[in-house]
């Protein structure tokens, strides 16, 4: 969430900023700054008659002392009326609080000044690519024939025990599975990064705190009888162990890493781009978090960048990182690098991490704080990034991998999956 402090003191730079995401906030920043405008008023004027109220109730007992019964109940009826008075201002001020409030969280962070203007995927810019894409050749299968045809992916299972969208993974599928995300969470530790098991179920403040509430409600799954939302990222619950906490000064870096299954309703989505492991409902994740004190937050961003790379280099896999323009930004971010990997039996890219700098944003929601060196309390900030996505991982290893119909392991996943072929 944006400060109000920002908002009062320079509107039209937040206007202009927001329009890079293609977000006319006009209409909503100028009624913010009527009701910030509002809200100090009739803090005032609340402040002044309390402060009325309370000096003139002082004078009730020595009025009474002194025998002056009318004037005392004169001043009872004054203070009668100012306790009223009181009231209808506290009223008032709730009411254009709520109002402020829920025209604050419409608002989307502000895009950093290295994210370029554009609408959507085909605007974002190219800034690294690397290692060769591989030539299969004519007979090359998608991945979901390999899987259907090495028995490893059960995609037909899946919808008799749910429906589309969560596979069940069998034999050594399962181990490849189970291979990837220890290897993931391996790397990450010896990184520096606390590995810590969240739940998978987050109450509405969580959700609210990472910017997931209300924004994506209707991409969440709700379990409607406890309030609880099934996680769509472990970035939810992770970030959240840090909700109304004031760090000191030099508990910086924070740096932890998860692994959820993650569970999205990915509500819209139809056609050749969900065949397969392309979009699931139910997808595993490994991630990593951090928060930072603001000037160090961008050189934390190029080491989060550089070590998710790392991985997919270990790999093998073809991929490029992208910067998303501000049309293909998510609501909460002010700057984003997606990772792809090339599906060389589909010829086509697919996103596999999304490296993200959330500056103060998500902070700010969370209430999540620092006691700089001066001893003044600072707003924090928040980065993520996923180390790795699996199912489109699985998915590129498949086909980029397959050779005489069958799949060759990436020697850097051998010790974890204790196999080197799937046949």
């Amino acid at each position: 969430m944006l400060t109000l402090k920002l908002l009062r003191e320079n509107p039209e730079f937040v206007i202009k900023k927001l329009a890079v995401k293609n977000f006319d906030a006009a209409e909503i920043v100028h009624k913010i700054v009527g009701l910030d405008k509002n809200r100090r008023a009739l803090q005032v004027e609340l402040d002044s008659c309390l402060a009325v109220q309370k000096q003139k109730a002082s004078q009730i007992g020595g009025l009474m002392k002194e025998g002056k019964r009318e004037e005392a109940e004169a001043v009872k009826a004054e203070v009668a009326a100012l306790k009223e008075k009181s009231k209808e201002l506290e009223t008032a001020s709730e009411q254009n609080n709520s109002e402020l409030e829920s025209l604050m969280v419409l608002l989307p962070n502000i895009p950093c000044d290295m994210v370029p203007e554009g609408k959507g995927a085909e605007d974002n810019v190219v800034v690294k690519m690397g290692n060769e894409i591989p030539d299969l050749g004519p007979d090359a299968l998608p991945h979901w024939e390999l899987a259907r045809k090495l028995d490893i992916i059960d995609f037909d299972l899946g919808v008799k025990l749910t429906g589309a969208g969560f596979p069940v993974y069998k034999g050594k599928g399962a181990r490849l599975q189970r291979a990837l995300i220890n290897m993931f969470l391996d790397i990450n530790t010896s990184a520096g990064y606390l590995e810590v098991e969240p739940p998978v179920l987050v109450n509405e403040a969580s959700g609210f705190g990472t910017g997931q509430l209300p924004d994506k409600e209707g991409q969440m799954y709700h379990a409607n009888l406890d309030n609880y939302y099934l996680v769509p990222t472990a970035e939810v619950p992770v970030t959240n162990i840090y909700r109304d906490v004031i760090l000191g000064n030099n508990d910086f870096p924070v740096k932890m890493t998860a692994y959820t299954p993650c569970f999205r309703r990915e509500a819209g989505s139809y056609g050749k781009d969900v065949r397969g492991l392309n979009r699931l409902h139910q997808f595993d994740k490994v991630e990593i978090v951090r928060i930072e004190k603001p000037e160090n937050s961008y050189a934390a961003l190029d080491e989060m960048i550089a070590h998710v790379e790392g991985i997919v280099n270990r790999l093998g896999l073809p991929y490029r990182i992208l910067r998303l323009c501000g049309g293909d930004m998510s609501f909460t971010s002010a700057i984003t690098y997606d990772f792809e990997v090339y599906s060389a039996a589909q010829g086509r890219w697919l996103e596999i991490s999304s490296v993200s700098n959330f500056e103060s944003y998500q902070a700010n929601r969370l209430k999540l704080r620092y006691r700089d060196a001066d001893g003044k309390i600072q707003l924090a900030h928040t980065l993520n990034g996923s180390s790795l996505a699996l199912p489109r991982v699985v998915a590129a290893l498949l086909e980029d991998c397959q050779k005489d119909g069958k799949i060759v392991i990436p020697e850097a996943l051998r010790p974890y999956t204790g196999f080197d072929i799937i046949d």
